[in-house]
């Protein structure tokens, strides 16, 4: 019988259980009902997944993050937390990813180039390792109690290293030495204890890689190669191994994990490439996306590996871990049926994992079901909605001009600023502001029908009043109406636009107890009528104060959807640009003076191979550049971005022409400001001078430091002072201290400029 298995599973559960259940801990300190609620989910999840697959993947499960339990699993633990993890382990654990009163938490980035955050472990010259608890033998012996054969899932230690940062400015491969024997006395006990496999996971190796990364992997797994170990599966996902194929299919490891829906083309040089012994685990299903498998496109696949090396050595994975996806599409009901005919979500892939095994296995039923299948997703393209020939017809008429503003930068900052008389380092926030209970229950009244449309506008009225009044009386110089109409900033848009659907259930993990529900791109997109234009005019007309317009960019719109996979994104972006654009002008003729373009995702969507970049850069520029032009120079264009390394992007950053841009940049103390200094970035910068992932409240002193050190980077007349990030998931107690502390440090900086 074909083997089939997966690399993880998602942890929320079906109905955010793991969400509530970290919320009411951090709320209430209760850590019984936490790690109950834990272990209830795992459990329910490995027995849930076995009934496709025959191993269930274990230690993919995290309170938090997994690559946040790899650095305390080897005690990679910063000297600030140790007093408190020692204590108390859970409070320790959370402080790292959450800051607490005292402590500032671990930076946060993007895995890859997914929208899940991970943190970075924080390492030095000179780190000494150890083996701390054995979450991953723990939960082995658990699955095993429950008769389940299980593989432990443990990022690897190249990756490992590559994904964390140096704070001494040392080269953190230099510490491959020192964690090796670590790793390789946890094999050595999963090995006593029988555990038969171990998945490692080395995703950096469908990187560029330099001769010193590529001296590290021959030199990590040969040593972990000596000592007894489980099977080793090396994990690769998210692209190609490429030119480090030769690399990878000479590590002596058992098995090798290929993503063959991002690299279907890499087949042929696998099969050639890799060792007789070893398994074949063939990423066959999208791990990223929640499209049914085509088998029209798998099965050829499949028949060319069995024709090559036979079954016995053959895994049938998803490309990646399942984490990036929603749990399970047969909740979504209220789709419509072709819809929901189409849609896989993580327990339906792994029936088509079985349904392609059983294929493989001559099982006359899982052929037929496939043949079925195949019907279903040909019959997609002539659906109503899906292409619309005068969205097309924009598309095509779209010349040169439409990405060009009327006059260069320099021009509009003297238009802009004889028209908004700003003070110098002009305060403002992101655009959300808490979303309260009583917002919540709001906008779930509403929904439900418990209550009308006037009375929930009334509520919506008041709420934007409210935040407008505070904003005035603590100072801010650009204000915003605080989305309160706002689920989240890309599902609101969706809902206005064609070409969208929304699923009830379809959450998907951000960061820790951060879940999104991205919308689901099935067909061509256009505007039906504005969709913010009414909430900012309002706003605007209760302040001479400039009230943001907030829009969230087309780039991020693409990139935190679950995209149609008939088209290419390009299209499919330059659709969501000419939506945006209307919006843009629509705005500026309601008299919004401002309007933020918000792009957070745009370093996210970088394809993983520098060869890739040019060419999404230049679409991605094109369509936020068409999003915001063809408005007069006296409407400033403001973008936000947060959590991405902007060093190697910097460019096209610049090349989007925004006259403001906002960062993320607290976390890191200014450090990302030193990608702007070495460009001399020739825009208005915003870096956030204040981290809002965290409930600790900073001082003004420290946010008067943070504008100190950016100022030895910026000119004072480039630098905006503002939050990491919009405010949605802070409460009132936190932000309000937290902004009166950012415009004190605002006005006192200022103040010393002025006596200068």
């Amino acid at each position: 019988m074909t083997h089939t298995t997966y690399l993880g599973f998602p942890r929320i559960g079906r109905r955010r259980e793991l969400k509530r259940a970290l919320e009411n801990y951090w709320r209430d300190g209760n850590a019984t009902a936490l790690l109950d609620t834990a272990r209830e989910l795992r459990q329910r999840h490995w027995q849930l997944a076995s009934a496709w697959a025959q191993t269930v993947a274990v230690n993919d499960f995290s309170l938090y993050d997994h690559v946040l339990d790899t650095a305390v699993l080897f005690d990679a633990v910063p000297d600030r937390y140790r007093p408190l993890l020692r204590d108390d382990p859970l409070a320790g654990y959370f402080a790292m990813a959450r800051g607490n009163r005292e402590l500032h938490a671990l930076e946060m980035t993007k895995w890859f180039d997914t929208n899940y955050h991970y943190l970075v472990p924080e390492l030095h010259a000179g780190q000494r390792f150890r083996l701390t608890v054995n979450k991953p033998l723990n939960e082995w012996l658990e699955a095993r109690a429950l008769g389940l054969d299980a593989r432990p899932v443990l990022l690897g230690p190249v990756s490992f290293l590559r994904l964390s940062k140096t704070v001494d400015g040392s080269d953190a491969l230099n510490l491959l030495d020192a964690l090796l024997p670590v790793y390789a006395e946890l094999l050595k006990q999963l090995a006593q204890a029988g555990v038969p496999w171990i998945q490692l996971d080395e995703p950096c190796l469908v990187q560029d890689l330099d001769a010193a990364t590529r001296h590290a992997y021959v030199a990590a797994y040969n040593t972990l190669a000596i000592g007894p170990s489980p099977k080793r599966l090396l994990a690769t996902y998210f692209g190609g191994l490429g030119d480090n194929l030769e690399l990878a299919a000479k590590l002596p490891v058992d098995g090798l994990h290929v993503d063959l829906v991002r690299a279907p083309e890499q087949l042929d040089d696998v099969l050639f490439a890799l060792p007789e012994h070893c398994v074949l685990s063939a990423g066959i299903v999208d791990g990223r996306n929640i499209w049914r498998s085509d088998p029209r496109r798998v099965l050829p696949l499949l028949e060319k590996i069995a024709a090559s090396r036979g079954t016995e050595r053959l895994w049938l994975a998803p490309s990646c871990s399942l984490l990036h996806v929603p749990f399970d599409a047969a909740q979504e009901t209220s789709l419509p049926a072709p819809l929901r005919s189409w849609l896989a979500f993580a327990q339906q892939k792994l029936e088509e994992l079985r349904l392609y095994a059983g294929a493989l296995d001559d099982d006359d039923r899982a052929k037929e079901a496939l043949v079925e299948q195949g019907f279903v997703l040909a019959a997609r393209k002539h659906a109503p909605g899906v292409h619309r020939s005068e969205v097309q017809a924009r598309v095509h008429a779209l010349s040169p001009q439409a990405t060009h503003r009327r006059s260069n930068l320099l021009h509009r900052r003297r238009v802009q600023a004889d028209t908004l008389q700003l003070p110098p380092l002009p305060t403002t926030t992101i655009g959300s502001f808490p979303q309260t209970d009583a917002l919540r229950q709001a906008r779930a009244d509403h929904r439900a029908g418990r209550i009308d449309n006037a009375a929930y506008e009334t509520v919506l009225r008041e709420e934007i009043e409210r935040v407008i009044r505070f904003q005035e009386r603590i100072g801010l110089d650009v204000l915003v109406h605080g989305e309160p109409e706002r689920n989240d900033m890309v599902e609101y848009f969706g809902e206005q636009l064609d070409g969208f659907a929304f699923t009830r259930g379809g959450w998907v993990q951000s960061y820790g107890s951060r879940c999104v529900k991205p919308p689901i791109i099935w067909g061509d997109i256009s505007r039906p009528q504005p969709m913010t234009v009414r909430w900012s005019r309002y706003a605007q007309s209760l302040t001479d104060k400039p009230v943001k317009g907030m829009l969230t960019g087309p780039v991020t719109v693409l990139q935190w959807s679950f995209v149609r996979d008939d088209v290419s994104r390009e299209q499919v972006c330059l659709q969501l640009a000419l939506a945006l654009r209307d919006e843009v002008c629509d705005l500026e003729n309601a008299d919004i003076r401002v309007i933020q373009i918000d792009e957070p995702a745009l370093r996210e969507g970088l394809p993983i191979r520098h060869a890739e970049h040019a060419a999404y850069l230049d679409w991605a520029v094109r369509c936020f550049r068409i999003a915001a032009g063809g408005i007069r120079d006296a409407t400033q264009i403001h973008t936000h971005m947060c959590y991405a390394e902007f060093n190697d992007i910097i460019e096209a950053v610049a090349a989007l022409d925004a006259d403001v841009i906002s960062i993320e940049s607290s976390r890191s103390r200014m450090e990302l400001l030193q990608a702007f200094e070495d460009f001399r970035y020739p825009g208005s910068i915003g870096p956030g001078v204040y981290d809002i992932h965290s409930p600790r409240v900073p001082s003004q002193a420290e946010m008067t430091d943070l504008l100190e050190r950016a100022l030895t980077v910026l000119e004072p007349g480039q630098l905006w002072v503002n939050p990491d990030c919009g405010l949605k998931t802070r409460g009132w107690k936190e932000t309000e201290p937290a902004l009166v502390a950012m415009v004190n440090a605002a006005q006192a900086v200022r103040a010393a400029l002025t006596e200068t």
